[in-house]
């Protein structure tokens, strides 16, 4: 069971990777998240459905404090804006990303 901000730091190293995070008018610091982006389908209301990219960022919410919408992370080079900030209550956040 992960109940510390250190378990979930210790969970998120074995299979996380450092990325620069920065707020909205705040100074870039490094922290460790787990990146996915992975396709979904999307139905666009014909009979073809097709594939966009969902690129999404696991991090502890200690790490990025007051975080929103258009707050800024650099990944693997890439610049990307925070679009949807997804806070499950126990001490983990995901967050919706979209590239610059």
């Amino acid at each position: 069971m992960i109940e510390t901000s250190a378990d979930r730091l210790f969970m998120l190293s074995d299979f996380g990777e450092t990325v620069a995070y920065t707020p909205s008018g705040g100074s870039s610091v490094n922290i460790v998240g787990i990146f996915d982006n992975a396709y979904q389908a999307v139905e666009s209301g014909g009979s073809v459905s097709f594939a966009l990219q969902q690129p999404r960022l696991t991090v502890r919410s200690s790490d990025v404090p007051g975080v929103q919408e258009g707050d800024g992370i650099i990944l693997r080079s890439t610049p990307y804006n925070v679009a949807i900030v997804m806070d499950d209550g126990t001490g983990i956040t995901e967050l919706a990303l979209e590239a610059q």
